[in-house]
């Protein structure tokens, strides 16, 4: 495993290691030990899929609010995905920043986020399989989000207008809106 750093602290672009022969390949995805000598979770509490049938779905910015935020381990089992993350960490030193990656399961990396980034997704294939680990179990009443599409912050994502996307999202706070309402960021 190779670890690389992005413009968000502590945000971690995973690369795999598969070792391939004819009948295809084998990799590992966590190890226990790298990731306690990188400071990473070690314990994971809950394992989700997501699936995406249209390319063009925006599914994001979302999060926890505290206690219930959570770190995540992210791998696209299936097709390709623009993932952007946002830092909404109170004290971080890139609090408001984002930065984005794209990925899918030929690229044969995870993304790790800290706990207190908001992510989100924009799907650029049809039929995306998305795998995430968490280091805390989810709670519905905790969720939160950030308008996907807030011109202030100005992300360039691949669609103006999602084929698919929920009312939680088109109807998302902006980021200033959230600020305002956790009194300056999340404290994790």
């Amino acid at each position: 495993m190779i670890f690389h750093k992005t413009k968000i602290d502590g945000v971690l672009v995973i690369e795999l290691e598969p070792r391939v022969d004819g009948r295809g390949f084998f990799m590992r995805t966590y190890d226990k030990e790298i990731f306690a000598k990188h400071g990473l979770p070690t314990d994971w509490a809950q394992e989700n899929q997501a699936f995406s049938k249209t390319k063009g779905t925006i599914r994001g910015l979302h999060f926890l609010y505290p206690p219930r935020t959570e770190a995540k381990l992210i791998q696209m089992a299936e097709g390709e995905g623009f993932w952007v993350f946002l830092d909404l960490r109170k004290n971080s030193p890139t609090l408001g920043h984002w930065d984005s990656i794209v990925m899918s399961a030929e690229k044969h990396h995870v993304l790790f986020l800290p706990r207190g980034i908001a992510n989100g997704i924009c799907t650029l294939s049809d039929n995306c399989h998305v795998l995430y680990h968490m280091d805390n179990a989810y709670d519905d009443n905790a969720k939160g989000g950030i308008q996907w599409n807030d011109p202030e912050l100005a992300i360039p994502w691949p669609v103006k207008t999602p084929s698919s996307i929920a009312a939680r999202d088109t109807n998302a706070p902006s980021f200033k809106e959230f600020l305002e309402k956790s009194g300056g960021g999340l404290t994790v």
